[in-house]
């Protein structure tokens, strides 16, 4: 549940920041009260919140919950306008541990719990503690693609290379098909070609490549870096995106693509769950090509809620957190509408009773499978997180990258940035 995107909500009037009240589950009578910032999607809607919330407060005798819902895709930014203002949350859903923990806001996770339970324990660990527990995973990106328009491209079969990608798009560009389908109206979409190129040719080759960074052994300006970005150019130049891509919104993105307007779409693993179950065998997965077609799988370990060290009251607070967290009834909702992959320890899909396209299960298998695992450029929730900032700052990369040659320019300036965000 580490993915970020649009969010339409109503605030806290207590918040100042709008004219909106916060949502309580519950019935609100004695015992504890405690607030919880989560974020609303298209498939994690308000309704979804509201029962998990519920689920877990019967769990958990004494204790009310009340839900302040984020106004934008950046949960981060949110939470630190709450913490300057003097309100941060007791629990806080899917931010990133680095940026909270650096600061001694959060509480980790008893160790012993997290072993028990979860298939990766250390998985999205910070520092070695476990801030928010290794729920789920994504695949972020994966190239989904419709097989019937790469029958009409005469195109057989997925390709394995990068050669064989660029080979791809052009045969369908030829056939009168927009090979890729880009979301560039909103920045976290407009990236995730970047953050699939990055992610398998730089972190692929070094995985160890953003803690080489915090260290200052590597930068952004590398050859392998601008070799990599010189990919997404050469796509943009061929004209294997969508005439307009930079206005086109990330629901519309995924409109467009499943209703065959594009044949591929890089997208993270949450896109399964938007997959029509109507026509679901149309549409496969590959991961974004390598040079020599090995299999590099850009992954992230998601999680459910952080925990502050000042809620009101924390033993129930943190029996809050880990009822939500194993509650099956989450997982069901999260694997069917929001493509989570879930990592409970001694489960299989089969247990939480769900309905998945096959698409599902074969993206599944790269999780499960032995393979290259590398943190995904830019989600990552552990070490290998980016400084606070970066990801802002790298989408807004990604977007100028669409239209602009100054690769070298972009690329000094995210080091520039993270210079500035590691003083």
């Amino acid at each position: 549940m580490r993915h970020k995107r649009p969010t339409v909500v109503c605030l806290a009037a207590a918040l100042a920041l709008t004219g909106c009240s916060a949502a309580s589950t519950g019935s609100g009578t004695g015992g504890s009260t405690l607030t919880y910032l989560t974020f609303e999607t298209p498939s994690l809607t308000a309704t979804f919140w509201d029962t998990s919330i519920a689920g877990a407060e019967k769990k958990v005798p004494g204790v009310t919950v009340k839900k302040i819902v984020a106004p934008s895709t950046d949960r981060d930014a949110y939470a630190k306008q709450l913490q300057a203002s003097g309100q941060f949350p007791d629990l806080l859903q899917s931010i990133t541990p680095s940026t909270f923990a650096t600061a001694g806001l959060l509480k980790p996770y008893d160790q012993k719990w997290v072993d028990a339970n979860f298939l990766l324990p250390q998985g999205n660990a910070y520092r070695g503690k476990v801030y928010i527990p290794p729920t789920n995973s994504q695949i972020i990106p994966e190239v989904f693609y419709n097989k019937k328009l790469f029958a009409k491209a005469h195109i057989a079969a997925p390709p394995k290379t990068w050669s064989e990608f660029m080979a791809v798009c052009a045969k369908l560009k030829a056939a009168g098909v927009t090979p890729v389908e880009l979301g560039g109206g909103d920045p976290f979409s407009a990236s995730m070609p970047l953050v699939g190129i990055l992610s398998a040719d730089v972190l692929g080759k070094n995985p160890d490549w953003l803690k080489e960074r915090y260290a200052g052994k590597v930068k952004f300006t590398d050859a392998n870096v601008k070799a990599a970005v010189g990919k997404y150019r050469t796509m943009v130049k061929s004209g294997y995106f969508e005439d307009g891509a930079l206005g086109v919104k990330y629901a519309d993105s995924i409109t467009n693509f499943t209703s065959g307007k594009a044949a591929m779409y890089m997208m993270g693993s949450w896109f399964l769950g938007a997959v029509p179950k109507d026509h679901a065998d149309d549409f496969g997965a590959f991961l974004t090509p390598t040079e020599d077609g090995s299999l590099v799988v850009p992954f992230s370990v998601g999680g459910s809620m952080a925990i502050s060290v000042k809620a009101k009251d924390p033993a129930k607070a943190t029996a809050f957190a880990e009822a939500w967290s194993l509650d099956p009834a989450n997982y069901k909702a999260l694997i069917e509408g929001d493509g989570a992959f879930p990592m409970l320890k001694n489960k299989t899909l089969d247990d939480y009773g769900v309905d998945v396209t096959k698409v599902f299960k074969d993206s599944y298998s790269y999780v499960t499978q032995q393979n290259t695992k590398v943190s995904a450029f830019g989600w990552a929730t552990n070490d290998d997180s980016m400084p606070s900032g970066l990801n802002n700052a790298f989408y807004a990369a990604s977007q100028a990258l669409f239209s602009s040659d100054d690769v070298d320019g972009q690329l000094a300036k995210l080091d520039a940035a993270w210079d500035s965000a590691t003083k």
